[in-house]
């Protein structure tokens, strides 16, 4: 079966290794096609995005590692765009100038009442945003979070939906909610559903275990179910931001997968691929 990584990040971002040395790195761990896809918040940013006036330095850098490495696999240029309401919307016609080959839609922000945090931050940032947003209520904060996506997936236009339940990052340390309560498993199948409709593909994406803060991936077992059983498609991508972790947790996401009932991953710029 062939490898393919639309979901990484370089030194555009916050990436530790620049484009080219995950592109050498693919290629020597065997994969066939790679994306490249960095944050982003166009036109504007954080410290961790994408600088906008780094935008078309970004877009040239990748163009030239296509033709440089054509011979030896394939490369595709997206941006991971963020949803923040009222500024920034993973969407394909604001992005058109780019002429991405993709875009991931995620959500990292939640705003409440004019203020906002980042459900991926440190562990005493997420806990400050809680506190301070929610006056210490997790359920409301996880509420919200879903939310957002399905704002994003109403309002957007995209390809993947990045790391669907990333919420979780930072509830191994802080449990701020339980996931097998009902609460919890009804707000997941009602996300389910708003996913459906958009009509777009799920990412099973191996991060948060690479990274240690998850014992599983993104989604969650049970939330991959629902979305097999809503016939939502879903691609593997590792959100890798160093060479290392770069087919971290492929093979054993693949065989997920195939256990929830899977056939084929689904990726833009490629179509189906068997596993």
């Amino acid at each position: 079966m062939d490898k393919i990584n639309f979901h990484t990040h370089s030194t555009f971002c916050d990436g530790k290794n620049t484009p080219e040395e995950m592109i050498l790195s693919a290629i020597e761990k065997g994969f066939s096609v790679l994306g490249i896809s960095g944050h982003s918040m166009f036109p504007f940013a954080e410290d961790w995005h994408i600088a906008p006036n780094n935008f078309q330095n970004y877009i040239s850098e990748i163009s030239r590692l296509k033709e440089k490495y054509s011979d030896k696999i394939k490369i595709f240029c997206g941006f991971e765009a963020d949803y923040f309401p009222c500024v920034t919307c993973p969407d394909k016609a604001a992005y058109s100038d780019l002429k991405p080959d993709y875009l991931i839609g995620s959500v990292h922000y939640v705003t409440k009442n004019g203020k906002h945090y980042s459900v991926d931050h440190k562990t005493e940032f997420v806990k400050q945003g809680i506190d301070n947003l929610y006056n210490g209520d997790g359920k409301q904060a996880v509420i919200d979070y879903f939310e957002a996506q399905k704002e994003m997936l109403t309002k957007g236009s995209f390809d993947i939906l990045g790391h669907p339940d990333l919420i979780r990052k930072r509830n191994n340390e802080l449990k701020f909610f339980d996931i097998t309560e009902s609460w919890y498993k009804d707000l997941l199948k009602d996300f389910a559903r708003a996913v459906a409709k958009a009509g777009v593909i799920a990412e099973i994406n191996t991060g948060g275990k690479a990274r240690g803060n998850t014992e599983d991936f993104y989604p969650s077992d049970f939330l991959l179910e629902l979305f097999y059983n809503a016939g939502i498609p879903v691609c593997i991508n590792t959100d890798a931001h160093t060479i290392d972790l770069l087919d971290f947790g492929y093979e054993e996401a693949v065989q997920l997968a195939k256990k929830t009932g899977y056939k084929e991953l689904i990726y833009p710029c490629i179509g189906s691929v068997k596993i």
